[in-house]
Formats: C-alpha cells, sequence, structure tokens
C-alpha cells in the first residue's frame, strides 16, 4: 500500500499538540506536552513530523545527537496509518539529520515485543548489542547501534531505501 504522506518537515511549535496525540495513542507510557517541547527545545535535537496529504501530522520521530553520536529519541505512526513507509520515511529524515551533525553512529532502544519495529531498524542497519532488563513498565528493551553511518556504504543504504519508499 502506498504511503499517505505529503511530506517529512522539521517539526514546529505549532505540532506539539498533534505529536502528544500521536504520544497518546502510541505509548503505554506517553510523553506530555511538557516533556515534547522541552525535547523540541532540547541542544543537539532534531525532530520531524510527517504530514499525510491533507496536513494532519501522522507520524514524528527525534534525534539526540552529541560528540559523534547520535540516538534515536523516539519514533510514532498514527496506529491508522502504519505499515504505510511513514516510519521509514521518518527513519531516513534522522537518519540523515545524524549524518548532517556529524554523527558516526545511531543507537536506540526498542521494545523486546515489538517485531515491526526491530524490522525496520534492522534495516537501517541497527544490530542488537544488549538488552536493558524492565526498560518499559512491561518488559525488555533490545539496544541496538548502526555503526559507520557516515560511511559511503550507509549513505548508499540510505539512497537504496529512499528509492523502494518513493
Amino acid at each position: 500500500m502506498a504511503a499517505v504522506i505529503l511530506l517529512v518537515r522539521p517539526m514546529t511549535d505549532g505540532d506539539v499538540a498533534a505529536v502528544v496525540d500521536l504520544e497518546l495513542a502510541s505509548f503505554e507510557e506517553p510523553w506530555s506536552e511538557r516533556v515534547v517541547r522541552d525535547e523540541l527545545g532540547a541542544p543537539g535535537r532534531r525532530y520531524l513530523v510527517a504530514e499525510d496529504a491533507i496536513g494532519r501530522v501522522v507520524g514524528y520521530g527525534g534525534v539526540m545527537v552529541a560528540v559523534g553520536e547520535a540516538h534515536v529519541m523516539t519514533i510514532a505512526v498514527d496506529p491508522g496509518h502504519r505499515s504505510r513507509g511513514i516510519g521509514t520515511r521518518l527513519m531516513l529524515g534522522l537518519a540523515r539529520a545524524a549524518q548532517d551533525a556529524g554523527a558516526e553512529h545511531l543507537t536506540l532502544e526498542v521494545r523486546s515485543t515489538n517485531t515491526s519495529a526491530i524490522r525496520l531498524y534492522e534495516r537501517f542497519g541497527f544490530r542488537p548489542i544488549g538488552v536493558r532488563r524492565n526498560y518499559y513498565r512491561d518488559g525488555d528493551a533490545i539496544v541496538m547501534w548502526a555503526t559507520d553511518v557516515a560511511d559511503p556504504e550507509y549513505r548508499a543504504r540510505l539512497e537504496r531505501i529512499a528509492g523502494e519508499v518513493r
């Protein structure tokens, strides 16, 4: 099924309410409006939103970049819009933002039972390197890393993925 997004763009203050709604729909322990606003304004953060064809925010994600490494802070897609390439497009934007900021490596944590997210991250070269026990209220997180994201081979991977979601 084709994605129904018009664009992926930088998140603004005007997107906060829609992002909070996505948090509520997506996570057992959602971020509050204050946390979203704090994250948006924090140093080294890059947040993106995905809009559908009529301008509704249907996904968002963020990355924190510090000293050559980037950490995917969060990524969420509206439940009614999943499996349409939106998460892939957001991850492309986050990986490119990390590269643009000079990151050599990308990290993240993912719920150990979230197989669709794990597959998405593996597509982007993430590999499991450990487990954080009880990271979530009801379970563990897998710690994943994608290394050498500044290398030409990783850039070529991103271009291949981008060509698949156009």
